[in-house]
């Protein structure tokens, strides 16, 4: 089993720093949330972030969706520190500043582009029970710019290191461009690129940013919700997630030596793959309901749990098993946080 070396891993994302908060209905309702989602901040949500850091009890936690997954990478696989590679905007401020101590903090090589034009963005998590509504308000990190970071020598050479890389499906609403130099170095080498549906709203509003990527996928993550946006605008025509998840693995791709690999999780429900030409279900780790503190993150961290193994080239089998076992971790927690080490084996 190969060692896992510094910079194997690569990720490129929107940084944020999560603030999350345990609310009321009538608050979701006051900013039309529904509780379980994940939207782009408007206009009208300019008060939501007013208001949650006034609430009692507000925790802060460095964020963003493939920033999460490559720190729990990096917590997995613990040594050598700086596995993970992770690009992406924020500002120069006191929220940027965090950041960069929180990446520091969970030995993530964080190569940040800093401007000064927009503050560091910010997700609000709005908890209800067992579920999370999510407001991101990008602000920074819609400011990255592929020729002022990605394109830099010093930069692409990290990039050129790295043997994985993953990207969560919500970067293509900011630098599709970004995303599609890094894909096709992956594929050019035969190396692995991920990438997450994220969000319905990837499929439903960036659809022909999506599809120019997909023929570059090797890995595709995503939730049951999102596999079944992703299916109706594709016009599969079907609801049945095994079925979805094979003829998304055979929609069209350019390095013809890696078959894709679709892996959708659904919450408490068995984890469906593609085998082959197959459909495989893995069953998850079994959780008592009441020890579910927070579900945010938990994809996120499926996702990093399931890198880690892949960096030291396991197998999906052990891949799902360190995917399922991280996401464990996390929702017994409140937001994308761990204890110190993990006791996987």
């Amino acid at each position: 089993m190969p060692t896992p070396s510094e910079n194997m891993l690569f990720g490129m994302g929107n940084p944020l720093l999560d603030i999350s908060a345990v609310v009321d209905k009538d608050f979701l309702d006051k900013f039309g949330l529904k509780p379980n989602d994940q939207i782009l901040a408007e206009d009208k949500h300019k008060a939501l972030f007013e208001e949650i850091v006034k609430r009692n009890k507000v925790e802060y936690h460095a964020g963003g969706s493939t920033q999460n997954s490559v720190k729990i990478s990096q917590w997995m696989l613990q040594k050598p520190h700086k596995v993970a590679t992770f690009f992406g905007c924020i500002g120069k401020d006191n929220f940027g500043e965090i950041l960069k101590k929180k990446a520091e903090e969970a030995h993530v090589d964080a190569h940040y582009y800093e401007q000064t034009e927009e503050p560091t963005g910010t997700c609000a998590a709005c908890i209800t029970g067992d579920n999370r509504s999510l407001v991101a308000n990008l602000a920074a990190a819609n400011c990255y710019k592929k020729e002022k970071h990605l394109d830099l020598d010093s930069n692409w050479e990290l990039v050129e290191k790295a043997k994985v890389y993953y990207i969560a499906g919500f970067f293509l609403t900011v630098s599709p461009e970004s995303i599609l130099k890094v894909a096709k170095h992956a594929s050019e080498n035969n190396k692995i690129f991920c990438m997450n549906l994220s969000a319905p709203f990837i499929s439903q509003f960036f659809k022909e940013p999506l599809m120019k990527v997909m023929p570059y996928v090797d890995i595709l993550f995503g939730n049951e919700t999102e596999a079944a946006t992703f299916a109706k605008e594709l016009g599969f025509e079907t609801d049945d997630i095994a079925v979805i998840a094979h003829k998304t693995q055979n929609l069209p791709k350019e390095n013809a030596k890696r078959q894709r690999l679709v892996v959708f999780t659904q919450g408490k429900d068995d984890t469906v793959a593609t085998v082959g030409d197959k459909v495989t279900m893995f069953p998850v780790v079994d959780i008592d309901q009441n020890d579910i503190v927070d579900t945010n993150g938990a994809g996120d961290a499926f996702v990093g749990g399931f890198l880690s193994a892949l960096v030291q080239e396991q197998s999906l089998e052990e891949c799902i098993r360190a995917g399922h076992y991280a996401a464990n971790v996390i929702i017994r927690r409140v937001g994308c946080t761990f204890p110190e080490k993990p006791d996987f084996r």
